[in-house]
């Protein structure tokens, strides 16, 4: 499945318990983002919360932001049982 959020294209990789909705993520997808591979999204006390990850040949890539270990991040510091999501960008529409 894709989604457009902000003119920029995303592949939703994961929509856990259907937490994905377009609207909460309008406008809070900075270019901070721009240099991570995937984003995961949770919500916690009914707030968005994003994350970048990154594969290991991405030149950005650290420890901390390592996709592989996104189930640990998820585990340890999402709540338990939470909504969550990830997405991965694939092309600018502008």
């Amino acid at each position: 499945m894709y989604i457009t959020v902000d003119n920029v294209q995303y592949e939703v990789i994961r929509n856990v318990k259907d937490a994905l909705k377009v609207e909460d993520l309008e406008g809070k997808i900075t270019d901070y983002f721009n240099d991570f591979d995937y984003i995961l999204g949770d919500y916690a006390y009914d707030k968005l919360r994003l994350k970048g990850f990154n594969e290991k040949t991405n030149k950005n890539f650290k420890p901390i932001n390592d996709y592989s270990k996104i189930d640990d991040y998820i585990n340890k510091y999402c709540a338990y049982g939470c909504r969550y999501f990830v997405i991965s960008r694939v092309n600018d529409l502008k």
